[in-house]
């Protein structure tokens, strides 16, 4: 997950509504059930979706009152926490 990626991304919902985004994991997760793709392209697609659904819990947590920039800090915090 790349936090410019999941900024930009909870900025793009802010602009426009978050259906968007559940719409555009609905088409990589489609796109990912291609027989013929090949592993990087699989893996481009998981990146994809990973950073879409993190700026789905960074924008949860900012319309439940968090600062945006304690969301999206908050949120790294726990990916990284979960990694080790």
């Amino acid at each position: 997950m790349k936090i410019p990626i999941i900024k930009h991304l909870v900025n793009f919902v802010e602009a426009n509504d978050e259906d968007y985004i559940h719409e555009t994991i609905e088409v990589l997760e489609s796109l990912a059930d291609v027989p013929t793709l090949k592993d990087e392209e699989l893996e481009v697609i998981g990146e994809l979706i990973s950073n879409l659904y993190g700026a789905i819990e960074v924008n949860k947590e900012i319309t439940s009152g968090v600062e945006k920039k304690d969301a999206l800090n908050g949120f790294m915090k726990r990916v990284l926490g979960s990694i080790n």
